[in-house]
């Protein structure tokens, strides 16, 4: 099993940093950009990975890869975005993300457990916990918000994708490449997700803006940012990786008060506050100790 030490914890950082750079992009985006969209380039961008492993003769035979944790990453990395977009749309933006964000770091800690028998300890709950009420209020703003059952379900749902995405990749990337891994789940992600490619908008893609914005959202927020966490995971147990990946909506947030002119709101600035307390809490581990599972 590998070492975890501070360098996968900061790989899975600057991963989840970049992700956080999707939304404000898209914002800024030429017109006629959409969520559909830029999932579209997402996976584009993923497939560069494959020739990212292959150019580092970081590859090995699909047959190797091939068994349960392959196929479930598989569909639960293409599963996630359906679920997390038709939460949104039935329960709203803020109880929809509140349910996907706050359910996914839990329910991995707790898959990470039952599966590979990973205890998360104190300091994984107390990070969660702090992360989990910050990212609560950077979402919610405060306010309430109706709730639609079959609304909740969807989104709890795409909290699952995530972890089962994470638990699945970690035995991936504990005995093949984690970057040509990425890669294969993208494209085979991409695969199951092609019907959406039929009904997109793909015009904004033809402007110089529109050309720019994909750069970013599909080289650098995708294909760069899983290379840093593919490679942060291997170094990094589940549930610990799955607190950090809440530096995402911090990220976003910041960037939305900084770029976007929206307001600093106090349950804003205190969400932050409280996703960069958890996150310390985690990278405060001592480099070269190692969190092994019991045998």
């Amino acid at each position: 099993m590998p070492q975890h030490t501070r360098r996968g914890p900061t790989l899975v950082l600057m991963a989840a940093t970049l992700w956080g750079t999707t939304g404000t992009a898209q914002a800024l985006g030429p017109d006629g950009i959409s969520p559909e969209t830029v999932a579209l380039v997402r996976m584009a961008g993923g497939a560069l990975l494959l020739g990212y492993a292959a150019l580092r003769r970081e590859t090995v035979s699909l047959r190797a890869l091939a068994g349960w944790p392959l196929i479930l990453g598989v569909a639960a990395m293409a599963g996630s975005q359906p679920l997390f977009f038709t939460g949104l749309e039935r329960t709203g933006v803020a109880v929809g993300t509140i349910v996907t964000i706050g359910s996914g770091p839990i329910l991995a800690g707790l898959l990470a457990w039952a599966v590979r028998r990973e205890r998360p300890g104190r300091r994984w709950a107390l990070a969660t916990v702090a992360a989990v009420g910050g990212a609560v209020l950077l979402v919610s703003g405060g306010e309430a918000a109706g709730v639609d059952g079959a609304g909740l379900a969807f989104a709890f749902g795409a909290g699952l994708a995530w972890a089962v995405y994470l638990v699945a990749a970690k035995a991936l990337f504990e005995t093949h490449p984690p970057v040509f891994v990425a890669g294969v789940v993208f494209a085979g992600a991409a695969v199951l997700l092609a019907p959406f490619a039929v009904v997109a908008d793909t015009a904004w893609l033809a402007t110089a803006h529109g050309i720019l914005t994909a750069v970013w959202l599909g080289v650098i927020a995708t294909a760069l940012s899983y290379v840093f966490f593919s490679r942060g995971l291997g170094a990094t147990p589940v549930a610990a990786a799955a607190t950090l990946t809440l530096a995402e909506p911090l990220t976003a947030a910041v960037l939305g008060i900084a770029l976007l002119d929206e307001p600093a709101r106090a349950s804003t600035l205190g969400g932050i506050l409280l996703i960069a307390l958890g996150i310390a809490v985690l990278s405060k581990q001592a480099p070269g100790t190692r969190h092994q599972a019991p045998a």
